[in-house]
């Protein structure tokens, strides 16, 4: 028991420092190596003349920066929807609310081409609101009692849908330049602008969640256990959707859809802290899903160098295997207090 209540902690304390060193190598390598003084004095001495300064001061860093914060953002909401649907599958890309976002995305680029940065984030995050209410509308009202795996298979069918709504606006209305950058998740093209716009957001989705926390650990022991002690189980599973939709919305309008990390990292974080509590799951989750997507970002620009593979694919040849073995081993169902 010891044990298990050091190892979280210890797991916590460690994560900045690996967070830190993952940052470092994001901004020092790339197409082109940049040494650590070149960084250190980019970010103390900017000299707007130094080709290297700029690189790491408007490229670089928000890159880093970005698949950090986008990497916590989708594994907190994974980690969520997980244990408030005591579904093992469930996450942002696998249920279609990342789906939702890019479609709300692309209605913006229809109807108000000209949109600023905030109003793309307010679309992101309807479309991301809209796909929860189809999501679990649907399976609430049409299904009495639905699998694990048939809310995947659901979740899929509905994301398949709008993405290929949205592919179809796309087409026809000729805006599949401007919105090619939410269909591709390009890393490399984050604007710091949309970053600062979105921090509190960010800020308020996790603090909702961690504040939650406590409550999903109660609801992952089941819907009678919950309501036995005393859990408002309608008004949490409400708050926790609007923590996963701000959270999700975010993530889509920053960088566009990336799969997987919300299926991925709450498991490895089970598996490495050895906990079923989500006091210490989303916190951890925020920490491993910034630094998965942080080297993922890392790796994408190695597997076919000098070329950048896109990050989609990265996290794809983790993602598909885990998924894989999540149906065949357990069907996607959640035990309480089991992994």
């Amino acid at each position: 028991m010891k044990f298990k209540a050091t190892l979280p902690v210890l797991l916590l304390a460690l994560s900045p420092v690996a967070i830190a060193l993952a940052l470092a190598v994001s901004v020092a390598y790339g197409s082109k190596a940049i040494p650590l003084d070149t960084i250190r004095d980019a970010l103390l001495h900017f000299d707007p003349d130094n080709v290297d300064h700029q690189i790491v001061r408007h490229s670089r860093l928000p890159r880093a920066a970005g698949s950090l914060l986008i990497g916590a953002f989708l594994a907190v909401s994974g980690a969520l929807m997980q244990g408030m649907t005591r579904n093992y599958l469930a996450s942002p890309s696998i249920l279609g609310i990342s789906d939702g976002s890019v479609f709300a995305i692309t209605l913006c680029m229809v109807l108000a081409p000209n949109s600023s940065m905030l109003a793309m984030i307010f679309y992101s995050l309807l479309g991301s609101a809209f796909s929860v209410i189809v999501v679990f509308g649907l399976a609430a009202s049409v299904f009495s009692r639905l699998s694990p795996v048939s809310l995947a298979i659901l979740g899929t069918v509905i994301g398949t849908f709008l993405s290929s709504v949205s592919a179809a606006l796309a087409t026809y209305f000729q805006v599949s330049q401007n919105i090619s950058f939410w269909y591709n998740a390009r890393l490399h093209q984050l604007d710091p602008g949309m970053i600062q716009l979105a921090i509190p957001f960010a800020v308020v989705g996790l603090v909702l969640a961690l504040l939650l926390s406590k409550s999903v650990t109660i609801l992952s022991l089941g819907e009678d256990v919950s309501a036995g002690l005393g859990v408002k189980t309608t008004a949490v599973k409400l708050a926790v959707m609007g923590s996963v939709v701000l959270l999700t919305g975010i993530a889509v309008a920053l960088a566009g859809k990336i799969g997987f990390v919300g299926l991925l990292v709450p498991h490895i974080v089970r598996m490495i802290a050895r906990v079923v509590d989500y006091r210490w799951i989303v916190p951890l989750s925020a920490a491993f899903g910034g630094l998965f997507l942080t080297l993922c970002d890392v790796g994408s620009r190695f597997l076919n160098y000098p070329f950048e593979m896109p990050i989609g694919v990265v996290t794809a040849v983790f993602g598909v295997p885990f998924f894989l073995y999540l149906i065949r081993t357990k069907g996607g169902g959640m035990r309480a207090g089991k992994d």
